[in-house]
C-alpha cells in the first residue's frame, strides 16, 4: 500500500514544542530517540514520510556527531529551512542540558550522583519495546527488496564481528550500488536496458583541527576541545568515552577517572542526547559558563554538517547514487537492531523486567499508546518498586 501523501507543514512553534517534549522524555539512547521521532513525526504528526525519515537516518549515521540529534536537526531543516534546523536542534538539546547542569551542580556541591537505579531498571525494557515497534515500521519501507534484507543481515553479522559501524555502513552502500550495477549489466546483455555507469562520489566530512596548542586552560580551550570531539566522533557512547578519556583525563588532566565515569553515567540516565555528557564535564571544570561552552562546542559540528548535507539528500535520492543510499538505510536499520538486542540482554534480567517489556510492547502494537506515556508509566513503576 502506498504511503499517505498528506504531509503537514508545521510552524516553528510546533517544531519547538515537539522537540522540547522529546528532549524532556526521550530516555534510552539514540535507538530509543529515533524510535520516538519516527512515531512522533511520521505516524502521529505526519510531518515527513517514512522514506524521508530513513534517508535522514542514513545521512546522520554517515557524519560525525550524535546521530539521533542530527536526525532531529534534519527534520527541522526539511520543514522550515535553517530556522527549523536551529529550533529543532536547540529544543531537543536544551532540556537535557539543563537537567544535566542541575545534576552537575548537585554533584559538585554534595559529591555524589542521585540514586536512579529503580527508574532505569523499569525504563530500559520499555525502551526496547519502543525500538522494536519502530524497527517493524521502518523495516517495511527500508527493506523493500530481498537484496536489501540480505544486506541488512550481513550488516548485523559484521557488527557482531566487531567491524566499525562506519565501515558497516560503507559496506552496505557499496554492496547495494554494486547489486544494481550488476542487474543493469545483465539486463543490458539481453537487450532490455542500456548499461549505465555508477558515478564516482566524493564524500567529505567536516573535521575541525581545534587542538589549541597555545591556549591557556579556560573557556576557550574547553570550547575547542569539545569542538574537536564533536567533529570526529562516530559511533556509540563508548566511542565518546574513549575520546573524553584521552582528551580530559590523559592529555589535559582536568578530570579524574571517577569524574569521567560519573559524567558518562549522567548522560546515560538523563533524557535527550548522550553528548550532554559534555555539559556535565563543562560544569565540573568551569561552572555554569563551562557547561554552556562545552554544550555548544560538542553540538556545533552536527548543526554545520546537517546544514551542508541536508540540501544534497533530495538530489542523491533522484540520482544513480540512490541505490547506495538504500544500502546505507538497510545498514542503519541493522545497527539499530543490534543496539536493541544488546539493550534487551542488559535490561531484561528477571521476570519483572520481562513483564514490563511485554506490557509495553502490547500497549504500543495493540493499543497504539504514545511512547511518551509508555516511558512515563515505566518510570513510575520503577520508582515505586525500587
Amino acid at each position: 500500500m502506498a504511503e499517505s501523501t498528506e504531509i503537514r507543514e508545521p510552524s516553528l512553534g510546533e517544531i519547538a514544542l515537539a522537540f522540547l517534549k522529546l528532549g524532556t522524555i526521550a530516555f534510552g539512547g539514540p535507538a530509543a530517540h529515533l524510535a520516538m521521532m519516527e512515531e512522533e513525526f511520521v505516524r502521529r504528526r505526519k510531518w515527513i514520510t517514512r522514506a524521508e525519515f530513513l534517508d535522514r537516518l542514513a545521512a546522520a549515521n554517515l557524519i560525525p556527531g550524535p546521530s539521533s540529534t542530527e536526525v532531529g536537526i534534519f527534520v527541522g531543516q526539511l520543514k522550515r529551512g535553517w530556522r527549523g534546523l536551529i529550533v529543532a536542534g536547540c529544543c531537543f538539546i536544551i532540556p537535557a542540558a539543563v537537567i544535566v547542569s542541575v545534576i552537575a551542580w548537585a554533584y559538585v556541591r554534595f559529591g555524589s550522583l542521585p540514586k536512579v537505579e529503580g527508574v532505569l531498571y523499569a525504563i530500559k525494557p520499555a525502551v526496547v519495546a519502543i525500538v522494536i515497534q519502530a524497527l517493524g515500521k521502518l523495516g517495511r519501507t527500508g527493506l523493500k527488496t530481498i537484496p536489501l534484507a540480505v544486506i541488512a543481515a550481513l550488516a548485523v553479522a559484521l557488527n557482531f564481528l566487531g567491524v566499525s559501524p562506519v565501515l558497516v555502513l560503507v559496506f552496505a552502500g557499496v554492496i547495494s550500488a554494486s547489486v544494481l550495477t550488476m542487474k543493469n549489466r545483465l539486463m543490458s546483455a539481453v537487450g532490455l536496458q542500456k548499461v549505465v555507469g555508477f558515478p564516482k562520489v566524493l564524500a567529505g566530512a567536516v573535521a575541525v583541527a581545534a587542538v589549541g596548542a597555545a591556549f591557556p586552560v579556560g573557556l576557550w580551550r574547553l570550547f575547542l576541545s569539545f569542538l574537536k570531539v564533536g567533529s570526529v566522533v562516530f559511533g556509540s557512547g563508548y566511542v565518546l568515552l574513549a575520546f573524553l578519556q584521552t582528551e580530559f583525563v590523559e592529555r589535559l588532566h582536568w578530570l579524574t577517572e571517577k569524574q569521567l565515569i560519573d559524567a558518562v553515567a549522567v548522560g546515560q540516565f538523563t533524557p535527550g542526547p548522550l553528548f550532554t555528557t559534555a555539559t556535565f564535564i563543562g560544569y565540573v571544570v568551569a561552572g555554569w559558563m563551562g557547561a554552556a561552552v562545552a554544550t555548544v562546542g560538542i553540538f556545533l559540528p552536527g548543526f554545520v554538517l546537517v546544514a551542508v548535507s541536508g540540501p544534497l539528500l533530495p538530489r542523491l535520492r533522484r540520482s544513480r547514487v540512490a541505490a547506495a543510499l538504500d544500502g546505507v538505510v538497510a545498514g542503519s536499520l541493522a545497527l539499530m537492531a543490534v543496539v536493541a538486542w544488546q539493550l534487551g540482554k542488559a535490561s531484561m534480567v528477571d521476570w519483572t523486567t520481562l513483564a514490563i517489556f511485554a506490557v509495553s510492547l502490547i500497549a504500543l502494537l495493540r493499543f497504539r499508546v504514545n511512547a511518551a506515556w509508555v516511558v512515563a508509566a515505566a518510570a513510575v513503576v520503577g520508582w515505586v518498586m525500587r
